[in-house]
């Protein structure tokens, strides 16, 4: 394949999937209640608990953004359903940031991802991230990580500000955005990730696919090409 620049998705692809479930989000539902009520006067918190409700509201459930018992409630279950809303999405980004810099854990990289990853840096290929979690997370999990500060490797950061990661439409908008700055087509962009819908998404809007399946056995004749490993994939 012909690629002239990279973008990868990170649970799952980059990073395991249990860094996120078992140690990111129990430690944003513990802060959460006490984070929103020490920051509610903050105008970007106060914004998000304000998205918070509208959206809430959306799905029938009518709350105050006032109320902090509500807003964490739902909060808390949208934690526990992984619901990619963005207002929680930032809001954990805001208190997993205490987290990184506290010290309390370090973000899990794959050795093969960031082996691969300074490697086609070093080769001079543009490398973005597109992850459901805020720009923000995505920086303090990458500056971070067990490997190091991995944030320079990078070039940019996308999230569901460009819309969702099954909708083909998320895809030309970031691909619209790299235009300005890159002379490429979409076929020129590979998309790496471990979400089948996600890869179908971005094949849609014309991207090179590639699929990370790393715990279980690949499928015979998959929709996309697929890999175990970083060092499987080729260029």
């Amino acid at each position: 394949m012909s690629v002239k620049l990279i973008l990868t998705d990170i649970e799952g692809t980059t990073s395991s999937i249990s860094f996120v479930k078992d140690v990111l989000f129990p430690y944003a539902a513990e802060h959460l209640p006490a984070f929103i009520k020490a920051h509610q006067q903050d105008d970007t918190v106060r914004q998000l608990l304000a998205d918070t409700a509208e959206l809430a509201a959306q799905e029938g459930n009518n709350i105050s953004a006032a109320d902090m018992d509500a807003v964490s409630a739902v909060l808390l279950q949208w934690i526990a359903e992984d619901k990619k809303a963005t207002p929680l999405k930032t809001l954990q980004g805001m208190i997993w940031k205490a987290g990184y810099e506290n010290g309390d854990y370090k973000a899990h990289m794959y050795a093969d991802a960031v082996d691969y990853l300074q490697q086609w840096h070093a080769a001079g290929l543009p490398l973005y991230v597109y992850s459901s979690g805020s720009v923000a997370a995505q920086k303090l999990f990458f500056g971070y990580s067990e490997a190091g500060n991995l944030l320079p490797l990078f070039s940019g950061h996308f999230d569901t500000q460009v819309g969702g990661k099954r909708e083909a439409q998320s895809y030309q908008n970031i691909l619209q955005a790299l235009q300005k700055t890159h002379d490429i087509n979409a076929a020129d962009v590979l998309f790496l990730s471990d979400i089948e819908e996600e890869l179908d998404a971005a094949k849609q809007a014309g991207m090179q696919t590639c699929w990370l399946i790393r715990d279980a056995e690949i499928p015979q004749n998959p929709a996309h090409n697929a890999v175990s490993s970083f060092a499987d994939i080729i260029l």
